[in-house]
């Protein structure tokens, strides 16, 4: 098959979804698949194309001014109909059997230039962007509040905290904000399927947009190259000496990290805290941590590679994310290294971890730090759960059977999509 990707991001410099995408790609290739990539990016310095691990990317540049508001309107409906019209070039010119977007930049433009080209295309949805305006469900950022349901009168209220005393001024674009959403929604409903990476993300764009109740919407995860992750954490020497406890992510209130001290201080951990990742409650939870008088250790953000070192040799991952997680790079790679966690149960994160079977899931901060202590007193038990995730996530994650499905998809696709021509 030749198979356009278009994506939001890519390595080297991603988060999540660029490497979920990467690993897709690379899957693909080594099926026998002919891939061609297209990247979209707000970096005017970047250059036209690029190469990673032999994978050749388009770079195509979509600049957006640094303006609420006006900075969607260029990355969305500004964007939408010029990226179509160069995707539609590059279905031509490759002769293209099937168009897989990986995100909110590329879906909309690659459903309109699919369906003009005649060739089935399918859109994965890695988080909350054809509901949710600021994409993660979260009502108040400052205390990772989730929204009951996208209207008119809650988009008023989540504008308070984020516009502040701006927020009288805010108001009139509230319809351009409904309108958005809801062109999103249309036009992620003509793909030929939606691929949502968890069972949460799945049942909420259900529940939430009528639009999407007559798409196909399949359920498949992002793939986890789990022998490379092994490899590349095995790669250096161990980090420290003696046990840590590990927390990997954004600093940030919905990721939950102001609650990380206080449950390591009801568990009364007896180790460093490590913390990789940098984010707006940084310099708080520094604070935080110099008061409790805990060996806190902030090394901001650090290359995979590294992270991945640090993941390797780690006697726990605290995991305190807040919002409705649709699916943790980081905890798929913990679990393929086999590292005990303790997490907050929310969103896609229970796709993952199974409670008392491949890890150990909190309703609260309380639960949590009383889970972080169950880890810390039993070593058995830390090998038992960092055993069975190790398992689960090969057999469920691995990129190997992930790719595969990827695969049966697409050729059912094209297969219906040429009996319906004939």
């Amino acid at each position: 098959m030749r198979i356009l990707i278009a994506t939001d991001a890519f390595p080297p410099m991603c988060g999540g979804s660029g490497w979920s995408t990467y690993e897709l790609a690379k899957g693909l290739r080594a099926l026998g698949h002919d891939i061609t990539l297209v990247q979209v990016t707000t970096d005017v310095q970047v250059r036209r194309s690029a190469v990673y691990d032999g994978l050749s990317v388009d770079q195509y540049r979509a600049w957006a001014p640094r303006v609420p508001f006006v900075r969607n309107y260029f990355k969305n409906e500004r964007l939408y109909s010029r990226l179509a019209a160069y995707l539609r070039t590059i279905i031509r010119r490759d002769s293209i059997d099937i168009v897989h977007a990986q995100h909110v930049l590329t879906g909309p433009p690659s459903v309109i230039a699919a369906r003009a080209e005649r060739v089935p295309v399918v859109c994965t949805v890695r988080d909350y962007w054809p509901i949710c305006y600021w994409t993660d469900l979260v009502h108040d950022p400052s205390s990772a509040t989730t929204c009951p349901g996208c209207s008119p009168a809650m988009m008023t209220r989540c504008l308070r905290p984020r516009a502040g005393v701006w927020h009288p001024l805010t108001l009139p674009m509230i319809p351009y904000m409904t309108g958005n959403l809801r062109r999103k929604r249309r036009r992620l409903a003509s793909a030929d399927a939606v691929v949502a990476v968890s069972t949460s993300v799945a049942r909420d764009l259900r529940d939430r947009a009528a639009e999407l109740r007559a798409t196909r919407v399949e359920t498949i995860p992002n793939p986890v190259d789990t022998a490379g992750i092994r490899a590349a954490a095995d790669a250096g020497p161990r980090p420290m000496d003696g046990e840590y406890a590990i927390y990997v992510g954004k600093l940030a209130a919905n990721k939950g990290s102001l609650r990380l001290l206080p449950a390591i201080e009801r568990a009364n951990l007896p180790w460093p805290l490590v913390v990789i990742g940098d984010g707006p409650q940084r310099a708080k939870m520094q604070d935080l941590a110099r008061r409790s008088g805990r060996d806190v250790r902030f090394s901001g953000w650090l290359p995979r590679e590294r992270v991945l070192i640090w993941l390797r040799h780690a006697s726990l991952l605290v995991f305190t994310s807040y919002w409705p997680e649709p699916l943790s790079r980081v905890l798929l790679e913990a679990s393929a290294l086999g590292v005990p966690i303790a997490a907050m149960n929310t969103g896609g994160t229970s796709d993952i971890i199974i409670h008392e079977v491949t890890g150990l899931l909190a309703d609260g901060e309380r639960e949590l730090g009383d889970h972080v202590a169950r880890l810390v007193g039993s070593a058995p038990e830390r090998d038992r759960l960092g055993a069975a995730a190790r398992r689960t996530v090969e057999a469920r994650f691995g990129a190997a059977a992930v790719v595969d499905r990827f695969q049966g998809l697409y050729r059912e696709l094209i297969a219906q999509r040429g009996s319906a021509t004939t």
